[in-house]
């Protein structure tokens, strides 16, 4: 057994030098190193920008949808979309654990990945036989590969398989939210939520309720994602206002909170365009917090110069310690919120899920 590096960078085929995630191509190679985990894989969750585009690009057709996942997965060793940068998670059984993998993993154990499929190394042995393409979770076999210092938790037992998987992948958005949210005062905080109807949105409006903020406002794209939360208790305010119209979208969230932006906006659209609107909607000294894999943090940055906006902006990475407990224990919480994700993602057989505005990576 050979020895790898905590980072997987000797994973990487091309280019040398680069790390995983950077890397055109990886090495799913199932020999593992002496501090890799291999993961016999069940379940793929696509994040759902990389799904939109993927909808989008070939026009609903499910079967092209699904062949070229294949094909990106067994060109780049990896789930990495080459068009939005990212990828997913993925839930499995472990098979098999290097003798000085500090991930505290067993064989036998059933597992998320809390780290994106993007520089995850990952074989698909099934030709995803069993996926339609009309869905972003994808029941598939094959393996994946962990790294000294990738991330995964157990599946919890009271939570359906499929309910777990969509909530572990994006469970850093509320745990982030928390975290800014509580360092304010939440008291007298305010929270503007932006694709609040979807997976990362709910929980966000959740971590926001759960810190103690002033207000919550939810951001809605229609109609129908206004009856989705109504009745909830997850916002104070419901807006139906599109996200990339940064004067009408700054102008609703404004009329919400009596005149002025919110002090924390959390960004978690799908679709690219709505940095300016964020920034807009937010309070001279305010904190953006961007969770969507759709972002353009050049537009962001470049946006918030030329509004000379007084804004701190902080990019969602996916990660703080705790975020995998914490976002499942407030689905446990609060069935309003458990009832979303129920209807977000179907039954355990993976069923076509819709484009409701709001999921990130």
């Amino acid at each position: 057994m050979s020895t790898g590096s905590p980072v997987g960078s000797h994973r990487v085929v091309s280019p040398a030098g680069a790390l995983p995630q950077a890397a055109d191509r990886l090495d799913p190679d199932p020999d593992i190193a002496d501090d890799e985990v291999r993961i016999s894989v069940e379940r793929l969750n696509l994040d759902a920008a990389s799904y939109r585009q993927l909808r989008t690009a070939h026009g609903g057709d499910g079967e092209a949808v699904r062949a070229e996942v294949r094909a990106i997965i067994e060109r780049r060793g990896k789930m990495h979309n080459p068009v939005t940068g990212s990828g997913g998670m993925l839930i499995g059984t472990v098979d098999e654990v290097g003798p000085r993998s500090p991930l505290g993993l067993k064989a036998g154990q059933k597992v998320a990945t809390l780290v994106s499929l993007t520089l995850t190394p990952l074989h698909i042995d099934d030709d995803l036989a069993r996926w339609d393409g009309n869905s972003e979770q994808i029941p598939t076999s094959g393996h994946a590969i962990l790294f000294g210092r990738s991330i995964a938790a157990a599946l919890p037992s009271d939570l359906p398989e499929h309910l777990a998987l969509a909530v572990l992948d994006v469970c850093g958005a509320p745990a982030l939210v928390h975290r800014v949210v509580s360092r304010r005062a939440p008291a007298e905080t305010t929270v503007a939520v932006l694709g609040a109807a979807g997976k990362s949105g709910s929980l966000s409006l959740a971590a926001a309720r759960d810190a103690g903020a002033a207000t919550v406002v939810a951001v809605v794209r229609d109609e129908i994602e206004d009856a989705c939360l109504r009745g909830s208790g997850l916002a104070d305010e419901i807006v139906i206002a599109d996200a990339t119209d940064p004067l009408h979208l700054a102008e609703k969230v404004e009329h919400a909170l009596d005149g002025r932006g919110a002090d924390v906006t959390v960004v978690c659209v799908d679709v690219p365009g709505c940095e300016h609107g964020a920034i807009l909607s937010t309070a001279a000294g305010g904190t953006v917090v961007f969770f969507s894999m759709a972002t353009s943090f050049t537009a962001a940055a470049l946006g918030a110069e030329g509004l000379a906006a007084d804004v701190e902006m902080l990019i969602g990475n996916g990660y703080v310690p705790g975020h995998a407990d914490y976002a499942l224990d407030l689905l446990r919480a609060n069935p309003h919120l458990k009832d979303l994700f129920i209807d977000r993602v179907g039954s355990a057989d993976a069923r076509p899920a819709g484009f409701a505005e709001g999921e990130s990576e």
